[in-house]
Order: C-alpha cells, then sequence, then structure tokens
C-alpha cells in the first residue's frame, strides 16, 4: 500500500485517525509501517515520519511484537487481539509495558495488502491484575501456613515449621534465629558492633541438606558483623535482598568466612533476610537462599516471605513466652516439693515429680508428708485442677492447709472434709484431688480417704502391683463433702504406692484400661521406696501428657506383727472386710 493512498484520505477519516487516543498503525505485507497516527508516535517516543517503511522489531527492539500473530492474520484473513510486551523509545517509569491491539486485514480486490492495528496501553491494568493474582497468590499460601505452622507452643517447633514451609514454597534453603533472651549472656552486644542470634531451625531441598548443614548447624550462636544484611534487616524491619552475591558479599554477610567456599559449592547465588517482628519488637530473622537454577528473589518473594513471617511471629512470641512461663511454674513447682515434711522415722518415703512436656503448661500435683505427734505419718498426693503458675501457687496452699489440719483432725476423712470446708470458704480456690493415708507402719495399718484421687496401688515383694480399693469423693474445694474412710493392713515387705492421673492416663482411653496398665507391670522385686519410683518412672511416656506426681512408702523396718501371709489379707473399706485383689 503506497503512502499516497494514506495522504489522500479525506480529511474527516484522517481527522478522526489522527485525534483518537488509540493507537492506529497501518502495516504492509512486510510488517514495515505505512502510517501511524500522533498517538501511536507518542507511545513509541518517534515522530511518526519515522516509523513509516520500517518494522516494529527494527524501531523497537525492547517490544515483543508477536510477529507469528501479525502474519497468521496475513494468512488467514481471521482478526486477532493480541498483547504484547516490553519497552519503546518512550520513557517510562515502569518495569514492564504492556499494550492490547485489534488487528485486522487490508485487502484490494480481495488480495491482502496489509493490516490495520488498533492499541491500548494496558499497563496500568495489566499491574492491577498481577498484583490481585499475587494478593490471591499470598492469601492462598496463608492458609495454607496456618494450618502447618504453629501447631504447638515449643520455639523449636515452630521454627522448624517455619523453614520448612519457606523452602516448600520460596526458596531452596531457609533458616529461623532468634535473638537470645534479655536475661541470657548471649544478649550482650558484640564489641564490634553487630550482633548474636541463635540458629534454631534450618531446612532445605533434600538434595541440598547434607551440604546446608556443613554450613551450619541448628542451635548454635551465629555473630553477624554490623554491615551484613541480618543486622541491617533488624535495624531497618525491613525484607533485605542480596542478588547475584559477590565474594565481597559472602565476606561481608557470612559468620563464618571459612565456610564461603562451602557457600560457593552449594551455587548458592541470592539470599533474602526477612525479619520476625512480634507485638513492635523484633525478635529473630528468617533467611533465604537460592541456588541455581532458581532465579534471584523479587520484590513479590519479599513481601509473601514478610507475611509468613508476620504469621510466624505471633506463634513464635507467644511460644517464648509460655515457655518462660512455663519454666517459672516448673521452678515453682519444683521448689515446693523439694522438702515436703518429715516423716516418722519407722516410715521410709520417697517422692518422684516429673512436668509434662514442654507442650503443655505445668499442672498443679503435690504430694505431702507430716509426723503427727501419737507416732502416726500422714501421706498425701493430690492435683490441683488448671494449669500454670497460679495452679502451683494454689497447690502451695493446699499444702500448707493439709500440714495445719492433721494435727487438728485424727482420721483421713475427717481430715478431707475439715480441707474441703475451708477451700470452699475461699471462693478463689481451684479444687484439688486429694488421697490422704495416716500410716501406723509398726502395725501394717493404713487409712485411706480420697476426693477424687486415683485410688493407691501396693507393690508385693515379688514387684507385683495390685490397686486398693478406696472409695473416691468429691475434690476439695467443692463444698460438697461425703469422704469415706478405708483400712488396710499390709505386711512389712509391702510397698505403698500412691499417683496422680499423668502416671496412668492416656487421651481417648478408659481409666479402667489405664489402671490395668499399671497393675499388669512387674516392678523390681524387694526394691526399696526409691528404686520402685524409678522404676513406675521409667515405664511412663517422656515427655507425658500430663505432670507426674509418685509417692512410695515402705515400713524402715520389720515389724513383730501377726499378719505374716505373703499377700495382703483384707482391706476394710465403706464398713466391709474384702480380699483384695
Amino acid at each position: 500500500m503506497a503512502d499516497t493512498r494514506w495522504n489522500d484520505l479525506p480529511q474527516p477519516l484522517r481527522r478522526v485517525l489522527d485525534g483518537t487516543p488509540a493507537g492506529v498503525a497501518v502495516l504492509d505485507t512486510r510488517l514495515r509501517f505505512r502510517y501511524v497516527n500522533p498517538a501511536l508516535a507518542v507511545m513509541h517516543g518517534l515522530p511518526a515520519d519515522d516509523h513509516v517503511g520500517r518494522t516494529a522489531r527494527e524501531l523497537m527492539p525492547g517490544l515483543d511484537v508477536r510477529e507469528d500473530l501479525l502474519r497468521a492474520v496475513l494468512a488467514d484473513g481471521r482478526p486477532r487481539e493480541i498483547i504484547s510486551s516490553g519497552h519503546t523509545r518512550a520513557g517510562s517509569p515502569q518495569h514492564l509495558r504492556h499494550w492490547h491491539g485489534a488487528y485486522h486485514r487490508l485487502e484490494t480486490d480481495g488480495r491482502p495488502v496489509g493490516l490495520v492495528g488498533i492499541l491500548l496501553e494496558v499497563t496500568a491494568a495489566h499491574r492491577q491484575q498481577h498484583e490481585l493474582e499475587q494478593a490471591r497468590a499470598r492469601l492462598a499460601l496463608l492458609d495454607q501456613a496456618a494450618t502447618r505452622i504453629g501447631t504447638t507452643l515449643d520455639v523449636e517447633t515452630t521454627c522448624g515449621e517455619l523453614a520448612a514451609f519457606l523452602t516448600d514454597h520460596l526458596a531452596d534453603a531457609a533458616t529461623v534465629e532468634l535473638l537470645p533472651h534479655l536475661d541470657s549472656r548471649h544478649a550482650r552486644p558484640l564489641p564490634d558492633g553487630g550482633c548474636r542470634l541463635l540458629r534454631t531451625a534450618i531446612a532445605a531441598k533434600p538434595e541440598l541438606l547434607e551440604q546446608i548443614r556443613q554450613v551450619g548447624e541448628r542451635g548454635e550462636y551465629v555473630d553477624y558483623r554490623p554491615d551484613s544484611a541480618v543486622p541491617r534487616c533488624l535495624a531497618e524491619g525491613r525484607p533485605v535482598i542480596e542478588n547475584l552475591l559477590t565474594e565481597a558479599d559472602l565476606r561481608r554477610t557470612a559468620p563464618n568466612p571459612e565456610r564461603i567456599a562451602d557457600i560457593r559449592a552449594i551455587d548458592i547465588h541470592s539470599g533474602m533476610v526477612v525479619p520476625i517482628t512480634a507485638r513492635g519488637h523484633r525478635i529473630g530473622t528468617v533467611t533465604l537462599l537460592r541456588a541455581d537454577p532458581s532465579p534471584g528473589f523479587d520484590e513479590d518473594d519479599a513481601v509473601a516471605a514478610q507475611d509468613l513471617a508476620v504469621r510466624a511471629a505471633i506463634t513464635l512470641d507467644n511460644a517464648r513466652r509460655y515457655s518462660r512461663e512455663h519454666a517459672v511454674a516448673v521452678d515453682l513447682q519444683r521448689a515446693m516439693l523439694a522438702e515436703p515434711s518429715s516423716p516418722h522415722p519407722d516410715l521410709t518415703v520417697a517422692f518422684r515429680y516429673r512436668p509434662a512436656g514442654t507442650g503443655a503448661l505445668v499442672g498443679g500435683d503435690w504430694y505431702e508428708t507430716v509426723a503427727l505427734p501419737d507416732g502416726r505419718t500422714v501421706l498425701a498426693i493430690g492435683d490441683v485442677m488448671g494449669h500454670g503458675i497460679e495452679a502451683a501457687a494454689h497447690m502451695s496452699h493446699y499444702q500448707a492447709m493439709l500440714r495445719a489440719m492433721a494435727l487438728l483432725e485424727p482420721t483421713a476423712d475427717r481430715l478431707l472434709a475439715r480441707m474441703d470446708g475451708l477451700a470452699g470458704d475461699v471462693h478463689d480456690y481451684r479444687p484439688s484431688t486429694c488421697l490422704a493415708v495416716y500410716a501406723e507402719p509398726a502395725r501394717g495399718r493404713y487409712c485411706f480417704a480420697s476426693a477424687g484421687n486415683l485410688p493407691p496401688a501396693v507393690v508385693r515383694p515379688n514387684g507385683e502391683v495390685a490397686l486398693l480399693p478406696v472409695e473416691p469423693g468429691p475434690p476439695l474445694g467443692t463444698g460438697q463433702n461425703g469422704y469415706v474412710p478405708s483400712i488396710a493392713v499390709l505386711p512389712p515387705d509391702h510397698t505403698l504406692l500412691l499417683f496422680t492421673d499423668g502416671l496412668v492416663e492416656r487421651r481417648g482411653e478408659d481409666i479402667d484400661r489405664s489402671l490395668e496398665r499399671l497393675t499388669a507391670r512387674r516392678l523390681p522385686a524387694g526394691a526399696g521406696p526409691d528404686r520402685l519410683l524409678d522404676a513406675v518412672l521409667a515405664g511412663a511416656p517422656d515427655p507425658a501428657e500430663d505432670d507426674i506426681a509418685l509417692l512410695a512408702a515402705a515400713p524402715a523396718r520389720p515389724w513383730p506383727g501377726r499378719v505374716r501371709s505373703r499377700e495382703v489379707l483384707t482391706v476394710l473399706a465403706g464398713g466391709r472386710w474384702q480380699p483384695l485383689r
């Protein structure tokens, strides 16, 4: 098509084409420009006359022209809408520009002579669509993360879940490092102004895991220079991306220069450090790494990683707060249980306490002994309902109450009734189970009463375990009273075993089945209370689902009693004598 055809266009049509804000171009069969309206000339950053006789590829090498689709329109005559992208000679702040074009074949006497194209720039709309898709992808990622990160209140587990999730979705390898606790000696500033973090988790693609572990180990403290990425990330509170890491970058960033060769051997080329911030405080960083053939990190990756770090930060902060509270509660409980009152010399008593695993709050398990003026010894074990520091504190109240009331009440049932009344008068007392025993080892006589605790057990000389039938009453602090006394006469070579429910209870299991498991055990024959308790704990789950408190008692020396059978003869329960099973 000759240029003169367009010069001879009627003025009304030319004014329409020249005045439209859409770009209009006419191309010949060799895809050379024959006409360009002013709007398209502005898009391209070239005068209209400079287009004529030249192709878009010649004029703008940075533009994806899609010549294959243009030739298809020439070949079959079917109009097409084409999205092209890239850069023209017109300056633009956009990273990438996009145009939407509609192309039709021009014909003369049924013969194709060229194309006419109408183009609109859609960069803004394309960017909005991209941002919307990225936002949807991030929401889907966060939705997955909600089920995989923060499944427990354990700091190391949560860090491991975060590192593993990042490796699955955003990185070839990832590490999570936390700032030391303020009361730790590692929290002191480094002499050069750098910072020290505890590497808490490492994850990597399977093919890189062994090599990554050679670069650094979980559980070690890492010192960073003040100008490296980690301190800068913590100071600025935003992600730091370092793509195409040079030797100088690695020497500045790597905490251990001796391991730079190992890093290079893995072909790591890009790194990104993201802060972990919870409640306005930095608590650590996440470092993401990519190796060949993965691409470098971009801003979309940074936004996604920061979203995940924010999600994990709250869980990590809660876990660290819980860990501190758990440690305080365990220390408090151990301190209170460390030295119960001493029994009379004719009774040998041993105690054990094992807190539940770090994923569970400490309970209010307790035990106590009180030597009475008449030569008897009161033994007690119990469990305050609930968990945490408050339960541990209430445990001490029940211990103190038992020490005082045991000196006033002559029997176990009356002791529990007095304690129940006192606890009920104080409205903020948490209820507690309790098994109280008045022991007279010189006679082999033990008097029991239970406030909702599991029954006591007796360990025979051959290591067999049997339960004593003690009727449970309501827990202390409920005000319901009603405690039934029971009496057992035991030979001198038998050991009494008191325990809280953490020893036997299992989630989803009937308590009778749990107690059967205990009585099916064979403990060391002829063992004393200390050795017996060690054996009992050795067979308990570690970590247990709940705290475990144990108390074992046996006569300190043989007694010349009338009962000489190797078995327990009888037990008085609820006013009736019955054989021990």
